[in-house]
């Protein structure tokens, strides 16, 4: 996965209804272009008719900005937006399961409280751990912890929300009411 506030990388909002069929139209729009997802993340808003997509992408920041354009058009779309590094607040969610035995598992618990990671399972052989934050953080965690052997690994994809107080819905539909 990429930082989106690292070069060339986007975070893109997108609002759509909350329908079936919205998230593949969306997907595919990106898949027939040949343009990547580095992540993907979508969940109800606060308004149960609006689901919102959050995606980062890697690239040109032409092709991103013709991607938008297209995405904007297509049915159930209701708007799209740029979630800058500085405008926003970014965060991702990671579970991972490490191999621990008695002679490495308190230096995993000491780094994972550098991170702020939650331990939520033991056994005699690994830890699991919940660890929420910027992928510059995610991303040197793994760095460090990667050493003692990951057994699993997932993560969410990147969520982001705009900073302020307005939620973006209200910019987008306050007139709609």
């Amino acid at each position: 996965m990429v930082e989106s506030n690292r070069k060339d990388s986007y975070t893109l909002a997108i609002l759509v209804n909350n329908k079936s069929g919205v998230l593949m139209r969306v997907v595919a729009l990106f898949s027939r272009r040949r343009y990547n997802i580095d992540s993907l993340s979508v969940s109800e808003t606060e308004n149960p008719d609006i689901s919102r997509i959050t995606i980062v992408v890697h690239g040109d920041r032409a092709i991103t900005e013709q991607i938008i354009r297209q995405v904007e058009k297509l049915v159930d779309v209701r708007k799209v937006y740029e979630m800058t590094s500085e405008g926003s607040i970014q965060r991702e969610l990671v579970l991972i399961k490490l191999s621990a035995d008695e002679s490495t598992r308190t230096h995993l618990v000491e780094i994972g409280e550098l991170f702020k990671a939650k331990v939520i399972d033991v056994t005699p052989s690994t830890i699991t751990m919940q660890l929420t934050g910027s992928l510059d953080k995610l991303d040197s965690f793994l760095e460090l912890v990667k050493p003692y052997g990951i057994v699993e690994l997932v993560r969410t994809g990147m969520t982001a929300l705009e900073r302020g107080s307005r939620p973006l819905s209200e910019t987008t539909f306050g007139d709609e009411g």
